[in-house]
């Protein structure tokens, strides 16, 4: 059994003043918590195939950025997931690496066999199938941690796309940066 604290057993007691029913109510108390969390798990286990969504973008380059994902069950139609935020100041390609990794990170909590991933980086999908070389130090980390989340995959495929068809990332980029403008950025009328 688990041991409690002094306070808690005092005021077990109080209440079932024979030790197996405090044994029991402890237990089941165990179990209906797992029994939720197990719940909430095959929630999130949806296997199948999965589609993601990502872009990031800033306004300067560097400036703010912010950065979208969108996980959808292709089969339905349905979106199963959406994240957005604001990242700081960063550059394009950074924000475009930084969308793919929290991506990748939520995606996995869904236990995809194939997970296919869209972006509207021309240059970040092939840098990523290895067709183009990653010259700068900083995103060559991007690359390898993404490497590193590809593993806990059994399938994953990069695809480039148009904007037009990133859409909805896209505006999850735009929100995030239109929600909270930085001082020195105006629209433009």
């Amino acid at each position: 059994m688990i041991k409690l604290s002094a306070r808690l057993e005092r005021r077990l007691k109080d209440v079932f003043s024979r030790a197996k029913e405090r044994e029991k109510f402890a237990s089941d108390i165990i179990e209906e918590a797992l029994d939720k969390n197990q719940s909430k798990s095959e929630v999130e286990m949806v296997g199948g195939t999965l589609h993601l969504f990502t872009d990031g973008g800033s306004r300067g380059n560097p400036g703010q950025a912010a950065i979208g994902c969108v996980i959808e069950d292709p089969v339905e139609g349905k979106i199963i997931r959406e994240h957005a935020e604001r990242i700081g100041i960063q550059t394009n390609n950074v924000a475009e690496y930084r969308a793919l990794i929290e991506g990748l990170k939520i995606a996995r909590r869904y236990h995809p066999n194939r997970l296919v991933c869209f972006m509207d980086s021309e240059l970040i999908v092939k840098q990523l199938k290895g067709e183009y070389r990653v010259k700068m130090d900083t995103l060559r980390e991007f690359v390898e941690e993404i490497k590193e989340l590809v593993e806990e995959f059994a399938s994953v495929e990069f695809h480039y796309i148009p904007r037009a068809d990133n859409f909805r990332a896209d505006t999850l980029v735009n929100k995030s940066l239109d929600e909270h403008p930085s001082p020195s950025y105006e629209k433009s009328e």
